[in-house]
């Protein structure tokens, strides 16, 4: 590979999918949950409905002091609605296979931590079109009981709980 395949490979933009982190939490931010999402301080102060505003290593903190979630993969979401804490990891799958299941085997595996606390795998992209790939089956049979929901239901979800 010489010099310029290198610059093109280095200068190319993320993929989609990792790009989701930070869209997500702009769009938390945005309250379109309903809740302005608050900080650490707040968060553990009172039992009101919010949503943890932090960094990775802060939603961690809670995760791991508050309910003793030892998982190794980081969390995308925290909240409290209806005095229930809610734990959740968020993906973009743009494509089916390789590392878009590994994705969704990473949210799958947070979900299924046994911890005290509301699970939910916010999963949006292309898993949900009907067919005989992995991820569509798996939401459909394997893991149909589990709380895997888009970012559309995503409120919903939380003020019914």
């Amino acid at each position: 590979m010489g010099l310029d395949k290198i610059f093109e490979r280095c200068s190319e933009p993320k993929e989609t999918n990792r790009q989701i982190g930070p869209l997500f939490r702009r769009w938390l931010n945005s309250k379109a949950l309903g809740v302005e999402p608050v900080s650490y301080e707040e968060f553990t102060s009172n039992n009101n409905d919010a949503i943890l505003n932090g960094s990775d290593a802060q939603l961690m903190k809670f995760a791991n002091e508050f309910l003793k979630y030892e998982h190794p993969k980081g969390l995308d979401f925290v909240g409290r609605f209806n005095g229930k804490l809610v734990i959740g990891e968020a993906k973009f799958l743009t494509d089916f296979g390789g590392h878009q299941n590994a994705q969704f085997n990473d949210a799958i595996s947070t979900i299924m931590t046994d911890i005290n606390a509301v699970k939910i795998a916010i999963l949006d992209g292309v898993l949900y079109i009907k067919g005989k790939n992995k991820m569509y089956k798996d939401i459909t049979e394997k893991y149909k009981d589990l709380n895997i929901m888009s970012s559309l239901v995503l409120r919903e979800f939380l003020y019914q709980l």
